[in-house]
């Protein structure tokens, strides 16, 4: 039985490492990335931790297993991941003028371990995000590669809405919301 849950051990923290080393880019093949999505970020264990003290992540647990994780990124971490500082100016310029979204978490990444994906843990993710963050957030907000179709298509089936478009670092960006 999966269960959903905020992260709160060390040993969560590295299981989510994990998963997430075994879905960037450069151990998944290209043929692959377009079927079942993939990873941007690595993040290092202390820049998760500091991340997670701040705004507990939400993970997807089979027993004692974490088979799935939403990562949560209050702005104030807006600096510390260069790839993701072009985003932070996005949604600066998206929000300006509503004043619906001023107070606004990041989903940082999401991932589902292969063996259990199509099972609903994606849409259970946010869902459990949503229930633990909002209030006091206003909002998640999010980006996706243009080139992964995948995770956009499943972002904008569970509720997330275009915020814009974007070019940066050679990829094309989708900004979204789901509020």
């Amino acid at each position: 039985m999966i269960t959903y849950t905020l992260c709160t051990q060390k040993t969560e923290l590295e299981q989510i490492l994990a998963l997430q080393k075994a879905n960037l880019p450069l151990s998944v093949s290209e043929s692959e990335q377009q079927v079942e999505g993939f990873v941007t970020v690595h993040h290092d264990f202390d820049l998760l931790k500091r991340m997670n003290d701040a705004c507990p992540h939400t993970i997807a647990k089979d027993g004692d297993k974490v088979v799935g994780y939403a990562l949560s990124m209050d702005p104030q971490f807006g600096n510390d991941i260069e790839v993701l500082v072009p985003m932070f100016a996005q949604i600066e310029k998206a929000i300006a003028s509503s004043s619906q979204y001023v107070h606004y978490l990041v989903m940082g990444q999401v991932c589902i371990d292969k063996a259990y994906r199509k099972r609903g843990i994606f849409r259970k993710l946010y869902e459990t995000m949503k229930e633990k963050h909002i209030p006091p957030y206003s909002c998640v907000i999010t980006e996706v590669d243009h080139k992964n179709q995948r995770s956009l298509q499943a972002h904008l089936a569970i509720g997330f809405a275009a915020l814009s478009t974007y070019h940066s670092g050679g990829q094309d960006w989708e900004l979204i919301v789901l509020s």
